[in-house]
């Protein structure tokens, strides 16, 4: 019983890294639709979310078939309900991607990144893109020391978003409100795609240490 329990457990975690490996692959491809101005690309994003969401679904019903069947207690109650946060996580860690393309898709077939932010939307992508991965590897290795790396990489992508709102307001701008609406909407996906990947960073730690992290500042 034990080790149909644990492979169970395993079954979750596997699908887990999934997701997370298809929302690495809409957060390179949205990015890539934003700044390249590329609907088609934009489109396929989109339309790619609905597997994610498939999984959270699957995942949610084994995830309280277990619940039910097994009665767990300790830590494999705490791995249970860690699973079902993090497929939240990641749920809309994809809704976040989707919101990108959409905003290529909406701007097309104008770019939505004036010259001068091209950089640093570009960075903020692949900063995100990064964590994705990270998170992807640590929940399948349960990795403590990645997850704590991941947890501290999330200032990088804090310090990308508040250059952004100083260029934003600055009395230099000249894009207008609109594209200004659209950074600021921007800055926040690419954010809350980073705040979800050290939600589960912290989870993996407190599932591997029984600590709760200390939140940084």
């Amino acid at each position: 019983m034990r080790d149909a329990f644990h492979e169970q457990l395993q079954h979750l975690t596997d699908r887990m890294v999934e997701m997370a490996n298809l929302v690495e692959v809409a957060v390179r491809e949205g990015t890539g639709a934003l700044l390249e101005a590329d609907a088609r690309r934009a489109e396929r994003v989109i339309a790619a979310d609905a597997q994610i969401d498939r999984l959270q679904s699957l995942v949610e019903e084994r995830t309280f078939e277990q619940l039910a069947l097994q009665q767990p207690v300790a830590s494999d109650l705490r791995a249970l309900v860690a699973a079902l946060r993090m497929v939240a996580d990641l749920e809309r860690m994809g809704d976040l991607a989707e919101h990108v393309a959409k905003i290529a898709r909406m701007r097309y077939p104008e770019c939505a990144i004036p010259a001068e932010l091209h950089d640093t939307i570009a960075e903020m992508g692949s900063v995100a893109e990064r964590m994705v991965h990270k998170v992807a590897e640590t929940v399948r290795s349960s990795d403590v020391t990645q997850a704590v790396d991941l947890v501290a990489e999330d200032d990088q992508m804090d310090r990308l978003r508040r250059s952004l709102f100083h260029i934003v307001l600055d009395k230099d701008w000249s894009h207008g409100v609109e594209a200004a609406i659209d950074i600021a909407l921007l800055g926040r996906y690419y954010e809350r795609i980073a705040d979800h990947a050290v939600s589960m960073a912290r989870r993996v730690i407190y599932l591997v240490t029984g600590d709760v992290p200390v939140r940084s500042s």
